[in-house]
């Protein structure tokens, strides 16, 4: 992991990071606030995951947190939304391609080798958090706003013991059943509309799926 830049803020860190991805096979960015706090303690972590064409500054810089992070001992990371590159495949639409990871794992090319959002964020961001940050990975928290909070519903659906809260702001709740999001999962993921359904978190729920009480 590198550091790009630390800025102190509201009585805490404001940080961001970067680091070769095993699951984007690429370096990916991320940001991290966290406030002062005594020697060995473990702070509470909020993820938040933001929409399409954003990157990990776009709350970090218009969305002001990190005051009531401070005030409430929080960590709060801000994940990039795709992987980005030279050699990462891209499209002319907004809703495709780099800044518009959907938080899938693809399965179709020209995406399967790099959109591994879902794993990233899942598995092998938290682990790298884990082991760099003083976080207390027993008191997480995950939300987001339009194709983040459908990241979020999922991924909290998905994993219900993991999270402690999740919330989401104007989320695509839907994609299985509009045009915008049959383009996305159809190109991301192929014809099999049965794996769609981890991505729709009102399927989910009719699967069944609950966020722990």
């Amino acid at each position: 992991m590198e550091t790009v830049s630390t800025n102190r803020s509201f009585a805490g860190m404001q940080g961001v990071y970067s680091h070769a991805s095993a699951e984007t096979a690429t370096d990916m960015t991320f940001a991290v606030y966290v406030p002062d706090h005594e020697q060995g303690a473990k702070l509470p972590v909020v993820w938040y995951l933001s929409g399409l064409t954003c990157t990990h500054a776009n709350v970090m810089e218009k969305g002001e947190y990190r005051r009531a992070a401070s005030e409430l001992g929080l960590i709060v990371i801000a994940p990039d939304t795709s992987p980005r590159g030279e050699g990462v495949p891209d499209d002319s639409a907004y809703d495709m391609g780099q800044g518009a990871g959907f938080y899938v794992d693809a399965a179709e090319e020209p995406w399967a080798k790099h959109f591994r959002m879902r794993s990233y964020i899942e598995q092998e961001l938290p682990t790298l958090i884990a082991e760099e940050f003083p976080v207390d990975m027993s008191r997480q928290g995950i939300c987001g706003h339009s194709m983040g909070g459908h990241g979020a519903l999922t991924i909290a659906l998905r994993n219900p013991d993991r999270y402690k809260s999740v919330s989401a702001f104007s989320p695509i709740v839907a994609p299985t059943s509009c045009p915008w999001g049959k383009k996305a999962l159809g190109r991301y993921l192929g014809l099999d509309k049965a794996a769609w359904r981890q991505y729709d978190a009102c399927a989910l729920i009719e699967d069944g799926a609950r966020v722990a009480d």
